[in-house]
């Protein structure tokens, strides 16, 4: 079992950076490949970024890629088991609540439904 909290969500202005935080909670965490998801209103939820279990694969959205940087940090007592999603050079279209989500399997994927555990979201708002 694993339990996600985000954090760091917030109304930005076009051009400018956000770090987002996923807390997880739970003793195999390590086990987990871990992903970032997006829903915008009126649209379905899209897929953002993830990376592996170990965090030596990572991947990206194209609308994405260039401008976030995933990664985890991985504590060996679970005391601090947390995946960030770097974002910069945020536009508009970036505007959505942004999810934070783990797969019981070492290998991420790009795909919702491949994913057992999600947080409860936070808002990212970039205003032009």
């Amino acid at each position: 079992q694993v339990q996600l909290v985000e954090s760091g969500g917030g109304l930005v202005q076009a051009g400018a950076s956000l770090r987002l935080s996923c807390a997880a909670s739970g003793r195999t965490f390590s086990s987990y490949a871990m992903g970032w998801f997006r829903q915008a209103p009126g649209k379905e939820r899209e897929f953002v970024s993830a990376i592996s279990w170990g965090g030596g694969s990572t991947y990206y959205a194209d609308s994405v890629k260039g401008r976030f940087t995933i990664s985890r940090d991985n504590a060996k007592n679970n005391a601090k088991n947390t995946v960030y999603l770097q974002m910069n050079s945020l536009k508009p279209e970036d505007t959505a609540v942004y999810y934070c989500a783990a797969r019981g399997n070492s290998v991420p994927s790009t795909f919702a439904y491949a994913y057992s555990y999600w947080g409860q979201g936070t808002q990212v708002t970039v205003s032009s």
